[in-house]
């Protein structure tokens, strides 16, 4: 009898940890609704559909990899590849949302066959790591330049195309002040910093009256908006290289970016044999990402949050997707989030990709010039697609020039010759 009793202690112990656990995750990386949404809205997506397939693609994610893996791996839209959705898919390639979800669509049935195959080791190797670390380096540098350019901190200039923005403007100051506040919560390790940050932007704009609190706009709540959305792929262009390439690109990111995070996390929880499975489950979620309305989701860094707090099993993951399930109650106040509180947040996360820049060997000339490339065209080009074509071409031109085509995975010949063909379609 008192070994049962100490079962049933242990297990509510359990519980406790894991439903604690599932609820610091949430805490930790909540700012997703608005900060996601708010980057579907620029490519046409309306700001209270973009926050319901946020929700909803979240908490069907975490559901998936909670039964399924039985890990405690957080699923969300993935910073930087909302960015490829919005400003490189749709605003530069020209594809509709529409066109862009079905390609979202399309990449995660790619992603599943990667997922579910040795294939995922087969890509992983194939690609060299330097241009991998590059190309998350130049999505980092990407989402700053997006977020000083939502805060007003950088702006369009006709002469020297970009210039420093007019900080006596409320929305700049407001800008500014914020990110003063996320940058101090931030190295102070405080719990839920972004959110908090998110919260005191919100504060700041309505106390400097830049927020319109239109109290009856605000709390309404309409389900069509997202009934316009959710299954709203589109097809037309699936015989266009531009198609393809926008979906190519998608999975290579996804693939890569997701590896790399699913290995990470299992091994702090030292359960490096639930990778398969917590890939899967990344895989159906990109999926279901592509018909809920938002660009596809990732194993999100804030996870290791959840781990640190004692996350163990897939129970962290379920409480955290349940967490994101209520927040739908919270539509109309997440719709009132101006950009001035979202932007400090584009802006540090993109720093803290930076970091990577010290994996590249820039002393091997064939490795480090490309990877260069992709760095500094991404954010210039405004084209994460471009600068990663660019600098996979580059580098393939060097090594077969150096004598080293052997050594040139067969994979990489492929992506660039699809990258070649894509340059080549836009030129004829």
């Amino acid at each position: 009898m008192i070994e049962n009793h100490t079962r049933s202690t242990e297990k509510v112990k359990l519980l406790k940890r894991e439903f604690l656990a599932g609820a610091v995750s949430f805490f930790t990386i909540v700012y997703i609704i608005a900060v996601n949404a708010s980057i579907l809205q620029d490519a046409g997506i309306p700001m209270e559909a973009g926050v319901i397939a946020t929700v909803l693609t979240s908490f069907f994610g975490c559901l998936i990899m909670g039964l399924w893996a039985k890990t405690p791996i957080i699923l969300v839209p993935g910073m930087g590849i909302n960015a490829l959705f919005t400003y490189t898919i749709v605003q530069t390639m020209g594809l509709s949302w529409q066109e862009a979800l079905g390609a979202v669509f399309i990449s995660g049935l790619l992603f599943v066959l990667v997922a579910f195959t040795p294939v995922a080791r087969w890509l992983s190797v194939s690609i060299p790591d330097a241009l991998k670390e590059a190309t998350t380096i130049g999505i980092g540098l990407f989402l700053t330049f997006i977020g000083l350019q939502k805060g007003g901190i950088v702006v369009a200039s006709p002469t020297t195309f970009v210039a420093l923005g007019d900080f006596s403007k409320a929305h700049v100051f407001l800008t500014l002040l914020t990110l003063i506040v996320a940058l101090v919560l931030f190295i102070r390790k405080v719990p839920g910093s972004f959110l908090i940050t998110i919260v005191a932007g919100t504060l700041l704009a309505i106390i400097f009256g830049q927020l319109d609190l239109n109290v009856e706009e605000s709390s309404s709540f309409s389900i069509q908006f997202y009934l316009n959305v959710m299954g709203s792929m589109s097809f037309s262009q699936i015989g266009s290289i531009t198609f393809w390439v926008a979906t190519f690109t998608l999975t290579l990111v996804i693939v890569f970016e997701n590896i790399g995070l699913v290995h990470g996390h299992l091994n702090m929880i030292e359960k490096p044999e639930k990778f398969e499975r917590s890939l899967q489950a990344n895989a159906i979620s990109a999926v279901l990402s592509g018909f809920f309305g938002t660009s596809p989701t990732v194993s999100t860094v804030e996870s290791a949050a959840g781990i640190t707090a004692g996350g163990r099993r897939g129970l962290t993951s379920i409480v955290t997707g349940v967490f994101f399930l209520v927040s739908l109650f919270f539509i109309p106040v997440i719709k009132l989030i101006p950009d001035s509180a979202i932007s400090p947040i584009l802006i540090i996360v993109g720093g803290l990709m930076i970091s990577n820049v010290q994996r590249i060997n820039f002393k091997d000339f064939a490795e480090g010039f490309p990877s260069f490339l992709i760095i500094v065209l991404i954010p210039l080009t405004y084209s994460i697609v471009d600068g990663m074509a660019l600098g996979f071409i580059i580098y393939t031109l060097l090594n077969l020039a150096a004598g080293n085509g052997k050594k040139i995975p067969l994979a990489l010949y492929l992506i660039t010759a699809l990258f070649l063909g894509n340059f080549a379609a836009q030129w004829i």
